[in-house]
């Protein structure tokens, strides 16, 4: 082999061992990153939608987060966020957030978790790694939905933003300083969140970053920019149309209780058979002419309710799983096992379709709603990673068409908006 050609194949062997490393290292970060709720809805007193924007500049991210469901009413957030740039900071965001994530299972095996205990053992456990000089900025969020109650400890992070029901934001100020190797003392704050509807928490990649002036950062925009949206997608569209580019890593959560009593809601509760599928999509298509005259959206709303009624149908209240579905499919057999199986079934799916308007916009907000079982909802965390998977391939279109889908805990319950 010439010279030449064996210094390239070298090199190709090399960038690809670099990518597959590359690959590895991101896949590990995001199995670190532990989300309970990757498109779940929090069903306890309220309806609450969950949603994260996490973005590294680089590969190896200096800011990490978690999200844990501790019980039936209490909900857990972390955001990490390591000093300066590259795999120092990085190390740092990714040791603290395994070992906070291990102290939570152990406590919730236990049924004995405690904001103080995991703040204190956490610092313990820091202390140790963190260099001299080094410092992280850190947010330590409970929600508890039996008191209405936030606690919290951050550390250094930019003010959370939450909003009340009359619109007025209030900012949740840093309570404690930088977390370093020489801290001792720390301060957990309370705040009634009663009449709390939306809630936003951060890392400083948001804030700090520059708008495409060159001048102004973002902070000066954020907070009328979150008093304007009801989803993280609205707010998201904001921030990315007045900046050029990301300059450091962001982390986002979104988090906004469903007003449904200022809502109108139609609702229906349908039988578990294939006629009622089609009767079901045709009450569902001359509610949205009523709604609204884009027929685009409601093209989408339609593809959406489709894909998720089917599910309800079929995998919820007939409890046909997938693998048994496609080889019925292979078989030629799946609508008459459909057919015969439906025969048995005395379960109903509801249907509750809600118009909520928000200032100048309106939303129309979706749930469906069967008997079944329900499913594990996690596996859809590995849905969305890998789009081409044939399972699940119809959640992932629901998604694409859509604000957003929620499911319930359980997985018997799912909810999806679009904006009109």
């Amino acid at each position: 082999m010439p010279e030449k050609a064996k210094k390239f194949k070298e090199l190709q062997e090399k960038h690809e061992y670099n990518s597959y490393q590359e690959d590895l290292a991101f896949a590990k970060e995001l199995n670190i990153l532990r989300n309970d709720f990757y498109y779940q809805m929090i069903d306890s007193k309220h309806i609450s939608l969950v949603d994260f924007l996490y973005q590294p500049l680089d590969l190896i991210s200096g800011d990490a987060y978690t999200a844990r469901r501790i019980d039936n009413h209490r909900t857990f957030y972390l955001i990490v966020d390591g000093m300066g740039k590259g795999l120092s900071a990085s190390l740092t965001a990714m040791i603290m957030t395994t070992f906070i994530n291990h102290i939570i299972d152990k406590m919730i095996e236990h049924d004995s978790f405690s904001l103080d205990i995991l703040i204190k053992e956490s610092m313990a456990y820091m202390k140790p790694i963190l260099l001299d000089e080094e410092a992280v900025a850190v947010d330590y969020i409970l929600f508890d939905s039996a008191y209405d109650t936030l606690s919290y400890a951050k550390f250094a992070m930019p003010a959370s933003l939450m909003q009340d029901k009359e619109h007025n934001v209030i900012k949740i100020k840093s309570n404690n300083s930088p977390m370093s190797k020489y801290q001792r003392d720390y301060k957990i704050d309370e705040y009634n969140i009663k009449d709390i509807e939306k809630f936003l928490f951060f890392s400083d990649g948001i804030v700090e970053n520059m708008t495409s002036d060159g001048v102004t950062p973002y902070e000066n925009y954020i907070e009328d920019d979150f008093k304007r949206s009801f989803t993280r997608e609205d707010l998201k569209t904001k921030f990315f149309s007045k900046i050029d580019e990301a300059e450091d890593d962001i982390t986002l959560i979104f988090i906004n209780r469903i007003p449904f009593e200022i809502a109108t809601s139609c609702e229906k509760n349908f039988n578990s058979t294939l006629d009622n599928v089609e009767r079901a999509n045709e009450w569902y298509e001359e509610l949205w002419n009523e709604y609204s005259d884009n027929t685009h959206i409601a093209y989408q709303a339609g593809v959406v309710f489709t894909e998720l009624y089917m599910n309800a149908y079929e995998h919820g209240n007939l409890g046909i799983d997938s693998k048994t579905k496609h080889m019925l499919i292979d078989n030629d057999t799946y609508f008459e096992t459909l057919k015969a199986t439906e025969i048995k079934c005395t379960k109903k799916i509801n249907v509750k379709v809600s118009v909520l308007k928000c200032k100048h916009t309106t939303y129309i907000i979706t749930q469906i709603t069967d008997e079944g079982e329900g499913f594990d909802t996690q596996i859809l965390s590995e849905i969305f990673r890998n789009a081409k998977t044939f399972n699940g391939r119809g959640v992932f279109v629901s998604r694409s068409n859509s604000l957003g889908i929620y499911y319930n805990s359980k997985g018997t319950s799912v909810l999806y908006l679009h904006k009109i």
